[in-house]
């Protein structure tokens, strides 16, 4: 794809809907993350738990389920799934959704899709719940699932995008170049410093351009301050976000509106510290409480117990998407790119799929901003 003034809306897709080896290992036989999901609980009054998926437990690596997916965005104006592509020194996990589910759809030759790197292993899906301890000082982030590479590795994990996926007609490019956003952009220039960075996304570009593929476009999601005015130098194109809502050390209980508006205040922010394209990241919402085993009122200050937004609904969403459409069609009319978080990561309460209390609500507020009906 290339520049567009039509909105470019894409949606993050967390590909853990199906069994997984590696995961599934330290769970009980037939056990999946929907579990969690049908399993989730109210801890207060008023807590919209559980959200139980119209279309049911799904398991995303089988083509005629991603058919309906792909149906449905298409319907209600979203253009893109940025699949989360866990990649460490070639180890990967949670494929299936993509090569299987997706490619394999009759519509996966067609639908865009592009790739988030998820430099994290994928956790062992919580609740965990040791008796007699909250684990508020436990590592936030398990040593083992942090994903180093180097310039080797990062030119292998680019050879091996553009030899099986950026020959595809239907692989999304931006400013001519394909699409890859890092999830963990602070963890991978810190590991890497900031020469290393850039030795290594040089030597890609080089490499793509030599082999004939094209160029890249590569997106820093949420860098920080300390980085941000040296990305450029480095080497990335742009800047977006993957859940860009809650207030992290806010309070517990957080309003959907208030926290969103603060969100959207800050979106100019990073195109004048950074000197990139900033592309609005929004959310339905942001309640893990699924991921977290009850403990009572004892609530760890922290992933997945704390925060919890309140208070979304369809309506508030939709005028939180007209507004980033707004900004990046002002900012970027040429490629006015929007990008929702997500399309389906029900266990942390952000998703677009159809559920129990809203029904096709939400995919139907993205239709009546991009359509208008």
């Amino acid at each position: 794809m290339t520049h567009s003034d039509s909105p470019i809306i894409g949606a993050y897709y967390y590909p853990g809907w199906h069994f997984c080896p590696e995961r599934d290992k330290h769970f009980p036989a037939g056990w999946s993350e929907w579990d969690l999901v049908y399993d989730s609980r109210p801890r207060f009054i008023g807590h919209e738990q559980p959200n139980i998926p119209v279309w049911g437990k799904e398991m995303d690596c089988y083509p005629d389920v991603f058919e309906r997916k792909i149906q449905a965005a298409l319907t209600h104006g979203v253009r893109l799934f940025v699949f989360a592509f866990y990649w460490s020194r070639g180890k990967r996990i949670f494929q299936d959704a993509l090569d299987l589910g997706f490619l394999k759809s009759p519509m996966g030759n067609d639908f865009q899709f592009a790739f988030m790197w998820a430099n994290r292993m994928p956790r062992r899906v919580l609740p965990v719940k040791i008796p007699g301890k909250c684990p508020a000082e436990d590592p936030i982030i398990d040593p083992m699932r942090l994903v180093y590479t180097d310039e080797a590795d990062f030119m292998s994990f680019i050879r091996f995008c553009a030899e099986h996926y950026f020959s595809r007609p239907n692989y999304f490019r931006l400013s001519e170049g394909f699409y890859i956003s890092i999830f963990d952009t602070n963890f991978f220039l810190r590991q890497m410093g900031l020469d290393g960075a850039k030795k290594a996304i040089c030597a890609a570009r080089e490499w793509l351009f030599k082999a004939g593929c094209g160029g890249l476009h590569l997106a820093a999601i949420d860098p920080i301050p300390e980085f941000q005015g040296r990305l450029r130098e480095i080497g990335f194109d742009s800047v977006t976000h993957y859940v860009f809502l809650p207030e992290w050390k806010g309070d517990f209980l957080q309003d959907y509106w208030t926290t969103a508006m603060a969100r959207k205040d800050q979106w100019a922010d990073y195109l004048v510290s950074t000197g990139l394209p900033y592309f609005p990241s929004l959310s339905p919402g942001w309640d893990a409480s699924p991921r977290g085993a009850d403990f009572g009122k004892e609530k760890p200050r922290r992933y997945p117990w704390w925060p919890v937004v309140t208070g979304r609904h369809p309506e508030r969403f939709g005028r939180v998407l007209s507004a980033a459409l707004d900004f990046s069609r002002r900012r970027h009319p040429e490629a006015p790119l929007c990008l929702i978080t997500s399309w389906n990561e029900w266990s942390e309460g952000h998703y677009l799929e159809p559920d129990n209390r809203y029904g096709l609500g939400w995919l139907e507020a993205i239709k009546k901003v991009v359509y208008g009906v």
